[in-house]
């Protein structure tokens, strides 16, 4: 029985010390892991507040006009310089035929003004010629009149001739200063302004040609085309919009608390939501230089009121390996869930704890 008894104690004990070696083993797997898991949440910086960027351009009417032709649909893919959209050009080639003829005729324009100079300088003349007419009567009307021979009377007849005479004079004087003006615009210097008003005329009018045909400023695909033809269009009106897909990146908006060892150049790998297991290469381009409530709309007020902290979050710009999407899957929009690659030692993690 005594045997029987310590062979019971003897398996007893063997089981207990089984059984804790096992928990010491779980203890020790459990602990790694979490010692794992903190290293990695310094190391790696997630968030799942970001999303797909491009670049947006918005093709809009730069002339009223009447569409002819819109040779695009939603969704396709065009490139820069390709036909997107075709107005009546009708008025705007004749506003450059007359442009043109104005710049023709404007070096022609000079021989009646200068007939207008050369004719009044002829009544300066003659305005002159009967001033001192006016002049040698009304000293001869004195030398008379001191003699007795005329009347006071014929006296001031003169007189007022004499005055008549040159009012004349200044008359035609200010009438000859003012076709010498006219030719002034249009003479040596004058003339060269002419013509290059014309020429900018005409160069504006064959600019508004220009923009009868609407063209692709990027490669990227057609996105919200709003325009047919036969629509009446007006200058600024906003017709389609193309996003170009060349070089998207992401904007990921992290907690301000996990921004302390991000900088930019520093490796990224992200998730889309789209495309389940795969996974998408960048690196940190930028951080904003402020948080996204502080350029909103309606910022907070914190200064009055209750203040209550709120944990700010901070866009940072992530720039997107085109190696990573040679098909360029990615659309803007998307749901991303990018993770930061800080590359810390543990070392400097482990410093952080350091309480002096």
């Amino acid at each position: 029985m005594e045997g029987t008894s310590e062979a019971k104690k003897t398996t007893g004990n063997g089981t207990r010390k089984r059984a804790g070696i096992i928990l010491l083993i779980i203890l020790a797997g459990v602990t790694l892991l979490g010692a794992r898991m903190w290293l990695q949440s310094k190391t790696h910086i997630k968030t799942d507040n970001a999303f797909i960027e491009a670049h947006i351009h918005s093709v809009s009417a730069r002339v009223p006009g009447t569409v002819t032709k819109v040779t695009v649909r939603d969704n396709q893919l065009v490139k820069q310089g390709e036909l997107l959209v075709e107005l009546d050009q009708a008025d705007y080639q004749a506003q450059v035929s007359y442009a043109a003829a104005q710049l023709a005729m404007a070096g022609n324009e000079t021989s009646g003004e200068y007939a207008q100079v050369e004719g009044a300088k002829a009544s300066v003349n003659q305005a002159k010629a009967r001033l001192d007419q006016a002049e040698l009567d009304l000293q001869r009307g004195n030398a008379l009149f001191k003699k007795e021979v005329i009347s006071k009377e014929q006296l001031d007849r003169l007189a007022t001739a004499r005055r008549v005479a040159d009012s004349q004079l200044r008359e035609t004087e200010e009438a000859q200063r003012r076709a010498q003006a006219v030719v002034g615009l249009s003479g040596k210097g004058g003339n060269e302004a002419r013509l290059a008003q014309r020429r900018a005329q005409l160069e504006q009018a064959s600019l508004n040609l220009s923009y009868t045909r609407l063209y692709a400023p990027a490669d990227g695909f057609i996105t919200r085309k709003s325009v047919e033809p036969g629509n009446n269009l007006q200058a600024g009106q906003p017709l389609m919009a193309l996003v170009a897909l060349e070089d998207p990146w992401v904007t990921a908006n992290y907690k301000e608390s996990q921004l302390t060892h991000v900088r930019p150049g520093q490796g990224v790998e992200f998730k889309v939501d789209a495309y389940p297991g795969l996974v998408f290469k960048g690196k940190v381009d930028s951080i904003m230089a402020g948080t996204g409530a502080a350029f909103s709309l309606l910022p907070p007020e914190n200064a009055t009121g209750n203040y209550v902290k709120v944990v700010q979050r901070i866009p940072v710009k992530i720039v997107i390996d085109q190696s990573s999407d040679p098909q360029h899957l990615l659309r803007v929009g998307m749901s991303v869930e990018p993770t930061i690659l800080t590359r810390r030692s543990i070392g400097s993690i482990l410093s952080d704890l350091n309480p002096f």
